[in-house]
């Protein structure tokens, strides 16, 4: 089968087009033809260096197909059903192995690409709202990079709930995207926290939603009303460097969380209920999914340069 191998770390060069079998279900897995693959930061991560991984590996774990072969003790999923899974092992290719309790069913209503462009970021975005900062009818809060997946996600289902979202982004075109998808206002990366201050009459938000890390991070501290939460679940620009903790105090005493989906997704029960939720507004069009660009599996480096250099909207995907 195809697939992209990761034999060292590095660049997106690092990323090679394999040729490896088709792997076989053991106890409790299933196969799944792949048809489409969610491309997340967490690769860039494993393939800078950043999270250390062990190699080779075929990176990826987000992607939706159909069920090709189920190992034993598996009753559901079954063979020909649809699923989305953020357990597999090795998306980036033409088939790959899941956990048969960690693969969701895809509801009609929703296509494979709509499922592997939002189940990872559906599910993380879920979460950061409903656990991680709870967000309440009246808050305003900050989302970083409002026009990427995770931040058009982040600000429609943050105004559902009825926040005012603020939202940072880099062009005039991903303004437009942020502010179709319910941002009230939409600001650059100049100036982030004078520019809050001046959209909330001095007091700052609720909340910090930030994926961006090294070159956000100290604007959003700065942007945070007393007893106000920084959300950091993400590095797009890298991870910040190591602060003095008094800073929270003496802000307005802070609050920073680092949270990660596994801890959140921990349980099947969970899992089942962040994803049946994320698969249910899509279907019914709470939640609008915009795939920013589909690439040939083969060019899964373009694809990460792409994503690193922020200047994508949407989800990217590969198609094997």
């Amino acid at each position: 089968m195809d697939t992209i191998q990761l034999a060292a770390q590095g660049g997106p060069e690092v990323l090679t087009p394999t040729e490896l079998p088709t792997p076989e279900p053991g106890d409790g897995q299933v196969l799944v033809r792949i048809s489409a693959v969610g491309v997340n930061f967490v690769e860039i991560y494993q393939r800078s260096g950043l999270y250390p991984v062990q190699l080779p590996l075929v990176p990826g774990s987000e992607g939706a197909g159909v069920v090709e072969a189920v190992g034993p003790g598996v009753t559901e999923p079954k063979i020909g059903d649809r699923v989305v899974s953020t357990n597999l092992a090795g998306a980036y290719a033409q088939f790959a192995l899941a956990p048969a309790h960690r693969a969701v069913r895809v509801p009609d209503g929703v296509t494979d690409e709509q499922a592997a462009a939002v189940l990872l970021q559906g599910m993380t975005a879920h979460y950061l709202l409903y656990d991680s900062y709870p967000v309440k009818a009246g808050d305003t809060v900050l989302v970083h990079a409002a026009a990427g997946g995770m931040g058009l996600l982040l600000t429609q289902l943050a105004t559902s709930l009825g926040a005012r979202v603020i939202g940072t982004v880099s062009t005039p075109e991903k303004e437009e995207l942020a502010r179709a998808a319910g941002a009230a206002e939409v600001i650059g990366y100049r100036g982030v926290a004078e520019r809050v201050r001046e959209l909330t009459g001095g007091a700052g938000v609720a909340a910090v939603y930030d994926g961006v890390g090294r070159d956000t991070f100290d604007d959003s501290l700065a942007s945070l009303r007393v007893r106000g939460t920084l959300v950091l679940f993400g590095y797009a620009s890298g991870p910040p460097a190591p602060f003095d903790v008094n800073r929270l105090q003496a802000g307005g005493s802070l609050s920073l969380t680092r949270p990660s989906l596994m801890h959140f997704v921990a349980t099947e029960e969970e899992l089942r209920r962040r994803a049946g939720d994320v698969l249910r507004w899509v279907a019914d069009g709470t939640l609008k999914v915009t795939v920013g660009a589909r690439y040939p599996l083969a060019e899964a480096a373009r694809a990460h340069a792409d994503l690193e250099s922020r200047r994508t909207t949407g989800k990217l995907l590969l198609i094997p």
